[in-house]
């Protein structure tokens, strides 16, 4: 008489039969992951190298340490709807790796800095849509998109932003020193006191505090703020009111000069007015995004 093959034995045998293919899927793709890393890392080392020297020695970009840990904050806060998505695999891709490699090649041989960097985000943005597709980049297009803010704008550009700054803050704070008895005389970018000119330089301009300000308003929207149009608002807000507190720190500035010492403003007060200027500003971003809520209140969800 024959016996039955226990069930349970056979279930057993699927149990521990099963996981194998999906194991083996999982160390090859750890594999790929591990091989294409390396190959960006040898084509990028000495673009990133120069480009991590310019956030340590640059004080207008020493921003650029913390974005790309708020991206990877991102990704990994966003981790159970990315796994969540189906791998959908886009030859289109390649297209995008081949311009991001090409913008590399053309940065190399001109000696373009903006160019060589910039091919690194489009590079990364081929290898999301070639691996796992545009379903995957959409979900990952805010912490591919923030990464712009960690490279620094090239020479000209920055040029065309400083000197405009350098003559709006000096224009707003010639004009508002008389207000406060300072008989002021202003020539371009120099501001004429009795006791001294005061010179509106490209570190005075306030594009230091624009950046770092822009990019903690983007940090402080995504953070505290669930509502994509004020996460924008905030952003573009935090043009004005960098721009509005770096003519405040000149017109202290010039106070200090008529009424106090020219030395002091010159030494260790010009030094800490701009430490104390950034704070004020972020104030200042924290009190309109309260007043947003206060008078644009977020609509109830529908359960």
């Amino acid at each position: 008489m024959l016996e039955p093959f226990p069930l349970s034995e056979v279930l057993q045998s699927e149990r521990v039969i099963a996981p194998a293919p999906a194991a083996e899927r999982a160390r090859r793709s750890w594999w790929k992951t591990a091989v294409i890393a390396g190959l960006l890392l040898w084509l990028y080392m000495p673009t990133l190298a120069h480009l991590a020297g310019q956030w340590w020695n640059d004080p207008n970009y020493s921003h650029g340490f913390f974005v790309p840990l708020f991206a990877a904050f991102v990704i990994w806060q966003e981790r159970t709807r990315l796994n969540a998505l189906s791998p959908r695999p886009s030859w289109s891709g390649l297209l995008f790796l081949a311009f991001g490699l090409s913008v590399l090649i053309v940065g190399q041989m001109g000696a373009e800095l903006f160019l060589s960097r910039l091919s690194l985000l489009i590079v990364l943005a081929g290898l999301i849509v070639l691996f796992f597709g545009w379903r995957f980049f959409r979900a990952l297009l805010f912490p591919w998109a923030f990464l712009l803010l960690m490279i620094p704008f090239p020479a000209i550009v920055f040029n065309q932003i400083t000197f405009p700054l350098q003559l709006l803050a000096s224009r707003v704070a010639s004009t508002t020193l008389p207000w406060m008895g300072v008989p002021v005389l202003r020539e371009g970018n120099v501001i004429v006191l009795p006791a001294m000119a005061l010179e509106v330089a490209e570190a005075c301009s306030g594009i230091r505090s624009l950046m770092s300000l822009t990019t903690l308003a983007v940090i402080y929207g995504y953070l505290m703020e669930r509502r994509t149009s004020v996460r924008v608002l905030l952003a573009l807000a935090s043009i004005p009111i960098a721009v509005a507190a770096n003519s405040l720190r000149i017109v202290g500035t010039g106070l200090l000069v008529q009424y106090w010492d020219p030395e002091k403003a010159e030494g260790f007060f010009h030094e800490f007015s701009g430490w104390l200027i950034f704070v004020v500003s972020l104030v200042m971003l924290y009190l309109l995004h309260r007043c947003v809520r206060i008078f644009w209140r977020e609509e109830p969800t529908e359960l």
